[in-house]
């Protein structure tokens, strides 16, 4: 009998859980844990969820194997403050040939519900640059919490581009930017949906809800363009190279 079939026979819990303490980069006007924060602990806890199963960063020069980032959906139900200590749960929902859906649950300290987040990862192998096929044996590891959904959508739905803009800017990546594979980190796209804000959208901020769709990489010194919308209650940044011909990510706040 297989690891995933004593899974589900058994119904072993593979939750992966670690605790995060809001510091001061943390909070935007001095008290409540950013957007950005959100994502970095979401980010953090999916990695070490890896880690622990043998697929993570410090494994990569043997199997040959990355997560790359598509998408997040995440909604923010009761925003936590400076100081307080989070508990982040994360489990693998589902593994489809080589696609992984990955959600999470963050409480505060008084075990109340903060955050519900899903994301939506593609395996690649780091030595090809090409697609990889999630392979049995290590779909058994993560040991997949089928049916445990923190949206009623199981589909992390696509976003389309806007059809009429307000503003735009143009921004230069520089090497703050750079991941460890050599792209923009995926925090970073946020950071430029952020900046394509008008000034008074900007001060609106917290946003509770956050989609972010990543659809091509950037890189060092590259120009890319944020044009910014607001349609059906949402604000929207699309991220494109400068001659507008690529579409990078589109990021949705509201």
């Amino acid at each position: 009998m297989t690891t995933f079939e004593q899974t589900i026979k058994e119904g072993i819990n593979m939750i992966y859980k670690e605790n995060f303490k809001i510091g001061l980069k943390d909070v935007w006007k001095g008290k409540e844990v950013s957007n950005r924060a959100i994502l970095e602990y979401l980010e953090d806890v999916a990695s070490y969820h890896s880690d622990s199963v043998g697929y993570g960063i410090n494994t990569c020069d043997k199997t040959h194997l990355t997560w790359l980032l598509l998408d997040w959906k995440v909604k923010i139900i009761k925003r936590p403050q400076y100081g307080q200590i989070l508990s982040i749960h994360t489990w693998s929902r589902a593994i489809i040939k080589c696609y992984a859906y990955r959600d999470f649950e963050v409480y505060d300290e008084n075990d109340n519900l903060c955050v519900i987040a899903s994301s939506k990862w593609l395996l690649i192998n780091n030595q090809t640059a090409k697609i990889a096929k999630v392979e049995p044996e290590m779909a058994d590891k993560y040991q997949s919490e089928f049916g445990k959904c923190v949206f009623e959508e199981t589909e992390i739905e696509k976003i389309k581009e806007p059809q009429n803009y307000k503003s735009s800017i143009i921004y230069q990546v520089n090497r703050k930017d750079i991941d460890v594979i050599g792209h923009v980190h995926n925090l970073y796209y946020l950071d430029i949906a952020y900046e394509a804000l008008p000034q008074e959208v900007y001060e609106q901020r917290s946003f509770d809800e956050i989609r972010i769709m990543y659809k091509k990489e950037m890189k060092l010194h590259q120009k890319v363009i944020g044009k910014y919308a607001y349609e059906n209650n949402k604000h929207i940044v699309v991220i494109k190279s400068e001659d507008e011909k690529i579409l990078h990510a589109i990021i949705e706040l509201s």
